[in-house]
């Protein structure tokens, strides 16, 4: 919170986006984008800023290579906005460098896991509009979800109406598994596609078994009249 404070007392001489305060201590540098009405996430952001804060905006996505030239962003602010969309390649470029990642309090129902495979970032994603399904039980198996937060994932839908409202670490430690039933359908998928070769294996052997039956009789009589 010192450090923090330091930015924001300290006014950035360079470039800065319209609507935004920028700021700098000891070479780390902030752009301060909270409560401005923005709707998307500003392009002219200086390629040096350690901090963005993009909060309490009405941001309603997260396009492909929206930091791609931020390679040295360490936190990323984009909580009480209004984000129902995030792209696969949304966060490519800052993965290496980016320790805090808060999406809290948008309109998120899902996430593509492959926008945070490569993240290292600590992720804050409560007080969203989440989907409790396959898709989001194997993302969260692979990110890193501040502690504190965890319980403010709530299931706004579920597969199963048990688990709508509940938290998911709620549904989860009680024996919930939302992949289970993809996997099932998986399973019947192939029963069905090995019936079908069975099918018409046997539908083969059958015509074909037919189909000598039916020249049989016509060969007996001359057979029989030569042996004679």
């Amino acid at each position: 919170q010192a450090f923090l404070c330091l930015l924001l007392c300290i006014p950035w001489g360079s470039s800065c986006p319209r609507s935004c305060q920028c700021t700098e201590r000891a070479g780390a540098k902030a752009v301060l984008c909270s409560s401005q009405h923005l709707q998307e996430i500003p392009k002219d952001i200086p390629s040096d800023a350690v901090l963005l804060k993009l909060d309490a905006n009405s941001i309603t996505r997260i396009p492909s290579n929206a930091f791609r030239h931020l390679s040295h962003l360490q936190e990323i602010d984009l909580s009480g906005n209004a984000i129902e969309h995030i792209d696969r390649a949304a966060f490519r470029g800052v993965a290496a460098a980016l320790r805090s990642l808060d999406l809290s309090g948008n309109r998120i129902r899902s996430i593509p896991k492959e926008a945070l495979l490569a993240l290292r970032a600590e992720l804050r994603l409560g007080n969203n509009p989440w989907h409790c399904g396959c898709a989001l039980q194997e993302m969260l198996g692979e990110a890193r979800l501040e502690p504190g937060s965890v319980r403010d994932i709530t299931c706004h839908t579920a597969p199963r109406l048990e688990y709508v409202g509940k938290p998911l670490l709620q549904a989860l430690d009680g024996g919930a598994n939302f992949c289970s039933g993809p996997q099932r359908s998986t399973d019947v998928a192939m029963l069905l596609t090995m019936f079908g070769w069975f099918a018409m294996l046997a539908a083969y052997v059958v015509c074909y078994v037919r189909h000598n039956r039916e020249r049989s009789p016509r060969t007996l009589p001359g057979t029989r009249g030569r042996a004679e």
